[in-house]
């Protein structure tokens, strides 16, 4: 794990690249995050999401970011394209500080990946 202003610095970083690339009047937080994770993973975009597919993609977010550390297993996508994961192995429990940590972390190295194998970012 690399020092904490490293890692703030890092996802400060991608906040706000993210805030230009949608030319958003504010930096986005860690569900918005999420949910950008959850859609590019879907692999496409719609103006009118529903609530409970708006947490669905956070799910898949979840899912696609903790699968980097063989806790979920990709299984396939259903007939409209959504794609599924399967719990492989417990999350090490730790305090709501540490969740946001962890992900902070996985979001990271997700937007990383795509910055350079796609040029997503920046």
């Amino acid at each position: 794990m690399v020092d904490n202003w490293e890692t703030d610095f890092a996802y400060q970083r991608i906040r706000h690249l993210i805030q230009t690339r949608f030319r958003r009047d504010t930096l986005p937080d860690l569900n918005a995050l999420l949910f950008l994770v959850g859609v590019q993973e879907l692999g496409r975009w719609q103006a009118d999401f529903t609530k409970e597919e708006k947490r669905d993609l956070m799910h898949v977010a979840v899912c696609r970011l903790m699968a980097e550390d063989g806790h979920y297993r990709f299984v396939g996508r259903d007939d409209d394209g959504w794609p599924h994961y399967e719990l492989t192995s417990k999350i090490p429990p730790t305090d709501l500080k540490g969740q946001e940590q962890l992900l902070k972390e996985k979001i990271i190295g997700y937007f990383q990946d795509l910055e350079t194998t796609e040029g997503f970012i920046g």
